[in-house]
């Protein structure tokens, strides 16, 4: 059984037991979350598909960490002007593991 959900304003495709990184949400680690914008499920080949979500479809996680991505080198340069601007961003994510689909 599998769920497409939105999260925080993008859509995952999530199992039970799944563990995945969406973008940082408020919570510490071990606390639960309930996401109600379940816009797909499927139940082995039962597909159930919202307009624009499911009533009543939810799906349950815990956030395990919270942890930061790779750093992206951010680099300008205007040729013959002598420009050059390098700054590096890392972007912040939480870590959860889906509980459950209902």
């Amino acid at each position: 059984m599998y769920a497409i959900v939105k999260i925080a304003g993008q859509q995952y495709k999530v199992e039970q037991g799944q563990e995945i990184f969406v973008n940082q949400l408020k919570g510490e680690a071990g606390d639960a979350l309930s996401f109600d914008e379940v816009l797909l499920t499927d139940n082995d080949g039962a597909v159930s598909v919202g307009t624009p979500t499911l009533a009543g479809a939810s799906v349950s996680a815990t956030v395990v960490e919270h942890v930061r991505g790779d750093k992206v080198i951010v680099f300008k340069k205007k040729r013959r002007k002598g420009y050059r601007v390098k700054n590096g961003f890392r972007h912040s994510y939480t870590k959860i593991k889906i509980d459950g689909i209902i």
